[in-house]
């Protein structure tokens, strides 16, 4: 299915989506705690509903109530011929494997197509090192985890995801011995670490920073019932800022900020090295642009989400944007720099391929295209943008936005986008 659109000015309020990273990692650590926790205000998406049915496959207890759940059970025994279906998310999967070992039963981790084509081996190989079998395809889904993880220190590669980390890290307390993590190689997407620990806290865990992303010990601890409330997700927040930015600065788009870091936030900055103007006032984000954007050159080594959002901010922008450093960002939903680089050359963009980011100039020849956003959502969004920007144009698999902002469209239209 394609969705046609066409020109258009924004103007109204929109109220940014929950944080999907914090939303996963909450839901999973309540599954690790012992007693009932609630998890208030979860982005409900296809993502964060396929790890809530990865505790119940796990045995957990979860109630669903709106926008609220409640959780009550502990993973403490062993989990025999488990199935766990992650769908689209990675953060479902990654994590869902770190917990089979823990279970210690015979799971089997598998997605839907794109799912199956991301790379798991990291993980898989630093468990085969603790004693658990694995079984996969060529390092991709379906997954087959087999016995219990023993001992007290494992090393994992750093350059594909930080989730593999994270993983690691949420299953570690609840170890005899706790673990030592230690990262080999650069770690990319480090806020995500960041963000781990931060959540870990506030379930009763800490952890030690021997080496800030090299080393980490966790102590064998418990997890602590808790009610937490999910802030709102930069990710998204970065795709309505540049929408904000090429439509006409009339978005106001309410936040729940909290106190928990979240890399993305990084978009902040960014705009304000493009001549964005960012204000934040009572939980209200606006915007002031120029005519034409500045350019620059920008390192997202740490964010990778955040590539869609700056890549189309080109289409206004007087001199080049230049994103390097984010080759992981090829280990998406989709090869999200190539995908890229092919469909906004559709609408004129002069565009660079790189093999760890990507050049894009302004051209005086953009012009309508059909779009193939792949079935990512965050190109799907992306484009979508461009799409009212341009005018006339179609983007493929609209459906898409599901797994992270499920009300894209509705809230699209509902300030002025034309989408049919």
């Amino acid at each position: 299915m394609n969705c046609e659109i066409q020109k258009s000015k924004l103007n109204g309020k929109i109220v940014c989506p929950s944080n999907k990273s914090y939303t996963h990692r909450a839901i999973f650590l309540a599954a690790l705690s012992d007693g009932k926790s609630i998890v208030k205000k979860i982005l409900r998406s296809n993502d964060t509903l396929a790890t809530i049915n990865a505790c119940r496959g796990f045995g957990v207890e979860v109630k669903e109530i709106e926008d609220n759940v409640t959780i009550n059970n502990t993973i403490n025994s062993t989990v025999e011929n488990s199935v766990i279906n992650a769908e689209n998310s990675g953060t479902t999967i990654r994590i869902a494997i770190a917990i089979a070992a823990l279970s210690g039963g015979n799971t089997t981790l598998t997605g839907d197509e794109s799912l199956r084509k991301r790379p798991m081996q990291p993980i898989l190989d630093s468990l085969e090192t603790m004693g658990v079998k694995t079984e996969s395809d060529n390092g991709k889904p379906p997954i087959r985890i087999n016995g219990k993880i023993k001992g007290k220190e494992i090393s994992i590669k750093g350059d594909i995801s930080s989730q593999f980390i994270s993983a690691l890290m949420i299953i570690a307390p609840r170890l005899p011995e706790g673990l030592t993590i230690n990262v080999e190689g650069e770690l990319v997407s480090k806020p995500y670490v960041d963000l781990t620990i931060a959540i870990m806290k506030k379930f009763g865990a800490e952890v030690k920073t021997e080496e800030k992303y090299k080393k980490y010990k966790i102590a064998h601890q418990i997890y602590k019932p808790t009610t937490f409330s999910i802030p709102s997700d930069f990710s998204n927040l970065a795709l309505l800022l540049a929408a904000n930015v090429l439509l006409g600065d009339g978005l106001t788009i309410e936040v729940n900020l909290g106190d928990m870091p979240q890399g993305d936030e990084a978009i902040v900055d960014i705009l304000q090295k493009l001549g964005v103007n960012v204000t934040l006032e009572e939980d209200i984000i606006t915007t002031e642009s120029p005519e034409l954007l500045k350019g620059g050159k920008f390192d997202l080594s740490d964010t990778p989400d955040l590539l869609p959002a700056i890549a189309i901010l080109a289409l206004k922008s007087e001199k080049p944007i230049e994103l390097f450093n984010v080759r992981h960002a090829r280990y998406k939903e989709t090869d999200r720099i190539a995908v890229m680089s092919r469909e906004l050359k559709k609408i004129g963009l002069d565009v660079e391929e790189k093999e760890d980011g990507m050049i894009l100039k302004k051209t005086e020849e953009m012009h309508s295209a059909e779009l193939n956003s792949e079935n990512d959502h965050r190109l799907f969004m992306a484009f979508s943008i461009v799409g009212m920007f341009i005018g006339d144009c179609t983007v493929s698999d609209p459906d898409a936005v599901k797994v992270s902002y499920p009300k894209f469209i509705s809230d699209m239209k509902s300030v002025g986008a034309n989408f049919k």
